[in-house]
C-alpha cells in the first residue's frame, strides 16, 4: 500500500534551532550507521523509517560508510525515499557524510578536497539526491591542512550539493579552527556531531563551550552508549544485541560486570521516574539547552517507539541528576 503519513507527525515532536542558524531540528534524530544495511530486513528498515517521520522526526542522518557494506545504508535510504517519501522531500533534512575509507587507492578516506567531493557524488547517486541538507566532515584528518578540508565543504556548498556543513569528531581546539575557517569563507559551521552519552563524557571537556561561543548546534551520536543504556543489558549479553554480532561496534569486553551494575542502577532510577532507561538516558542528554538534537539509532519500530517517549518527561530534577552522578561515579 501507498505509505501516506500521519497528519498529526508535527503535534507532539519539540524542534530545536540549530545554533544561531534558521535550521531546526527535531529534538529526537533517526541515525542509519546501523540495520539499514544490505545484511538487515528490508521491511523492518522501511517500518522504522515510517515511524520515524509519523512522529514527526524529520531529520534521517547518514553517512558513505554505512551498513554493512559500505554504503548500502544510502542505497537503501534512497529507494525508500523514492518509493515512501518523494512528495516530502521538502520536509525533510537528509546529512551525509565522508572521512572513512571507503575505497582503495590514496583518495578513498580522510579529508582531503578530492576525497570529500568525490565521496559526496557517488552518496548522491546512491540515494537519488540532488543535494543534501547537511554534509560533513566525519572526521579530522592529521595528514591534510584543516584548510583544504573546509574548503573543501565550502566548495561542496556553492557547488550547490549541500546547504549546510557540519564536522563529527573533532576536538574543541579543531572545533574552534575549523569554525574560525568556516566563517571567513563565508560558509559557517552549522552543526557538531560528538559521541555523548552518560558513560561517554569527553564532550563535556570544553567542547560544548565551544560550540556555544560558535554558535553551532550539537547532535550527539551514541547518546545509548550503542545500546548499554537500554534494558537489553541488564542481564548480561542477549543474542540479538549488537554486542554479540561479529560486525558490530560494541564489544563484548564493554559489558563489564562494573557496567552492568551501573546499568541496573540506572534502571531502577529511571523506573522510579516512570521512565525507561533509554528514555532517561536521552533526557539526560537533551536536559543540556546546548544540544540541538539527538541522533538515535533502533533495531526494531518498537525500540524506536520507547526512545521517543523521552520528550514526554525531558525535566531532571537536581536530586536525579545527583544521584545519576553518584552511579555513574562507581566506574572503577
Amino acid at each position: 500500500m501507498a505509505y501516506l503519513p500521519a497528519s498529526s507527525r508535527y503535534q507532539h515532536m519539540t524542534y530545536r534551532r540549530c545554533g544561531r542558524s534558521g535550521l531546526q531540528l527535531p529534538a529526537v534524530s533517526l541515525g542509519l550507521w546501523h540495520n539499514f544495511g544490505h545484511v538487515d530486513v528490508q521491511e523492518n528498515c522501511r517500518d522504522m523509517l515510517r515511524l520515524a517521520f509519523d512522529a514527526g522526526i524529520t531529520h534521517f542522518d547518514l553517512a558513505n560508510n554505512y551498513g554493512p557494506p559500505p554504503g548500502s545504508a544510502e542505497e537503501n535510504f534512497g529507494r525508500f525515499l523514492r518509493t515512501d517519501f518523494r512528495a516530502y522531500r521538502d520536509e525533510l533534512i537528509i546529512s551525509t557524510k565522508a572521512g572513512y575509507r571507503m575505497w582503495d587507492g590514496p583518495y578513498g578516506e580522510w579529508g582531503s578536497k578530492k576525497y570529500l567531493v568525490a565521496s559526496l557524488d557517488q552518496s548522491l547517486r546512491r540515494m537519488g539526491l540532488d543535494y543534501v541538507d547537511i554534509f560533513y566532515s566525519h572526521r579530522p584528518d592529521p595528514h591534510t591542512p584543516l584548510e583544504e578540508t573546509m574548503a573543501a565543504l565550502d566548495l561542496i556548498v556553492r557547488q550547490g550539493k549541500a546547504l549546510y556543513v557540519g564536522i563529527s569528531n573533532y576536538s574543541a581546539e579543531q572545533t574552534t579552527e575549523a569554525c574560525r575557517i568556516l566563517r571567513s569563507l563565508g560558509t559557517p559551521c552549522l552543526i557538531h556531531q560528538p559521541k555523548y552519552s552518560m558513560f561517554v563524557r569527553e564532550a563535556e571537556d570544553g567542547l560544548l563551550d565551544v560550540l556555544e561561543q560558535e554558535g553551532v548546534g550539537c547532535i550527539p551520536f551514541s547518546p545509548l552508549a550503542q545500546g548499554l543504556l537500554t534494558d537489553k543489558y541488564l542481564n548480561g549479553i542477549p543474542r540479538d544485541s549488537r554486542a554479540a554480532k561479529p560486525h558490530g561496534f560494541l564489544k563484548e569486553s564493554e559489558v563489564s560486570e562494573n557496567r552492568v551494575q551501573q546499568i541496573r542502577q540506572l534502571h531502577a532510577l529511571a523506573l522510579q521516574r516512570g521512565q525507561s532507561l533509554a528514555q532517561m538516558a536521552l533526557s539526560w542528554v537533551l536536559r543540556d539547552p546546548r544540544i540541538t538534537s539527538v541522533l538515535i539509532g533502533a533495531s526494531r519500530p518498537e525500540q524506536l517507539a520507547d526512545s521517543l517517549r523521552c520528550l514526554e518527561q525531558l525535566a531532571l530534577g537536581q536530586d536525579e541528576l545527583l544521584q545519576i552522578e553518584s552511579v555513574l561515579a562507581s566506574d572503577s
